[in-house]
């Protein structure tokens, strides 16, 4: 497993970030946090309540694209949490990792609004959860995902995680 590359992704508030650091640390490989690559310009428009474009997107996506080849071609394992809402997104990740595996998070809008509101350090409004389910493209089956529902504890979906990766035959 040291050598594995799994972007964990979803819509805001579905846990990416918090499920992403818990199955780094079982893995034992590193976590990067894909908010903490956005340029500043696509901090500033998420903060202000504008949704990002596909271009606002592009050269954060190809940066985190970068950081997973890097492990790769280091021989490193890595987790990376990313929003990935759309097929396109995910292809320039695996631009980067062509054999990375996907975990998408999903959930209730009730549930991830709520999240979302309890924040208080994240600059991302939950204003913008209209616009992120509205763009959201759930993995096809040819995507090598692995979906899972937020409403179970983070514990919980990180021990499927790691069964899932660990019992896998390809």
């Amino acid at each position: 497993m040291m050598s594995c590359k799994v972007v964990v992704m979803g819509v805001s508030g579905c846990g990416k970030s918090s499920v992403g650091q818990q199955l780094a640390q079982r893995l034992g490989v590193d976590f990067l946090e894909g908010d903490d690559l956005h340029p500043a310009q696509n901090v500033a428009r998420m903060a202000a309540g504008v949704a990002l474009t596909d271009a606002d997107r592009q050269g954060w996506l190809e940066t985190l694209a970068g950081r997973l080849a890097a492990a790769g071609a280091q021989g490193h394992g890595i987790v990376v949490s990313c929003s990935a809402l759309k097929r396109s997104y995910r292809d320039i990740l695996r631009s980067g990792a062509p054999d990375l595996r996907l975990i998408h998070l999903h959930g209730d809008y009730d549930l991830l609004a709520t999240r979302m509101a309890a924040r208080a350090d994240h600059y991302m409004p939950t204003s913008l959860l209209d616009s992120q389910f509205a763009t959201l493209e759930p993995p096809g089956p040819e995507e090598n995902a692995l979906t899972l529902d937020v409403a179970q504890t983070p514990d919980s979906i990180v021990n499927t995680i790691v069964a899932r990766l660990t019992n896998r035959t390809s």
